[in-house]
């Protein structure tokens, strides 16, 4: 299984060769056993002219622990893949790690996640998005909210789930059960590949012939869907061709109000989309698979009950 995966990882590399800069050291180097992949073949689409500032990896300390690795200035986004362990399931899920689009919280909400993801016998794909100002974001610079005018981090989780799904026979996955699991700004992520189904840009090869849609999707203290007036975002088209959808939160999370999850799971329900919902009186925000203290760290046992309820294990 492992040389077979490597064999895909392998050809998969040589899709995307040309995104690669000769000389250049990665600012994140992901976990042993696992490959990181170019997203794209010839670099990123709308690519600023500048040179980037590089990538760069630093250690963020937090008051309640959860301390985490934040990865900043990524400009030319990966995917890393991590095959399952003991029998393979079939199912795939896509990680988007949080950090405002600003950084990337890639361990707490990203390798450990893959850690459980793989554990259960699924594959995982962590996604390195491009960040900062990738998608909408807090502007501490003006004190005000920013949509910016192309949605670098969509592009991004578009294409990983093409990728996936084009490759999906090596890898050892069912094309029809590719989900997607994201965190905070993640679970942003999360609602806009499960509704924004025409491609955010041009397509550049085979792999953008196949679809972007999750087959599920799972959103956990997920941000900017809340809008004025606690409505849902207004650029965000929720249709009946959303999958169905498992969205988690807590009452005190200091960053993302509930009215995130409430909002979405309202505008599911008209739409006819089946979608369960937790919410939590405490359990703050951005605790990953690491324990709170509080009954929200049973998370990844409800998912399971409801991948299994769905038919995805």
């Amino acid at each position: 299984m492992r040389e077979a995966l490597l064999g895909v990882l392998f050809a998969l590399v040589s899709l995307a060769a040309a995104a690669a800069v000769a000389g250049e050291r990665p600012g994140w180097v992901p976990p042993a056993g696992a490959v990181q992949v170019p997203l794209w073949p010839n670099g990123a689409p709308d690519a600023p002219q500048a040179r980037p500032v590089p990538e760069s990896v630093s250690t963020v300390r937090t008051k309640t622990g959860h301390d985490y690795l934040a990865i900043a200035n990524v400009s030319a986004p990966t995917i890393t893949v991590l095959p399952p362990k003991g029998a393979n399931s079939g199912a795939a899920i896509l990680v988007f790690p949080s950090g405002g689009f600003s950084i990337l919280a890639l361990d707490i909400e990203g390798t450990e996640i893959c850690d459980w993801v793989t554990a259960r016998g699924m594959t995982c794909v962590l996604l390195k998005y491009r960040v900062p100002g990738g998608n909408h974001y807090w502007n501490k610079a003006c004190n005000c909210h920013i949509t910016p005018p192309v949605p670098f981090a969509l592009q991004d989780a578009q294409r990983a789930i093409r990728m996936v799904r084009a490759r999906a026979p090596g890898l050892g996955v069912d094309p029809h059960r590719i989900g997607v699991i994201g965190f905070s700004a993640g679970g942003y992520l999360v609602a806009q590949t499960s509704n924004i189904l025409q491609s955010a840009y041009r397509a550049v090869d085979a792999v953008d012939e196949v679809s972007s849609r999750p087959d599920f999707a799972i959103a956990l203290y997920p941000g900017h869907l809340c809008r004025a007036g606690d409505t849902l975002d207004p650029g965000l088209p929720v249709t009946d061709q959303a999958p169905p959808t498992f969205l988690l939160q807590a009452w005190d999370d200091p960053v993302d109000n509930i009215c995130n999850s409430t909002v979405y799971a309202r505008a599911l329900d008209a739409a006819g989309v089946p979608a369960e919902v937790h919410l939590f009186a405490k359990g703050g925000h951005a605790f990953g698979v690491r324990p709170t203290g509080h009954p929200v760290s049973t998370w990844p046992a409800l998912v399971e009950n409801w991948l299994e309820e769905i038919q995805v294990l």
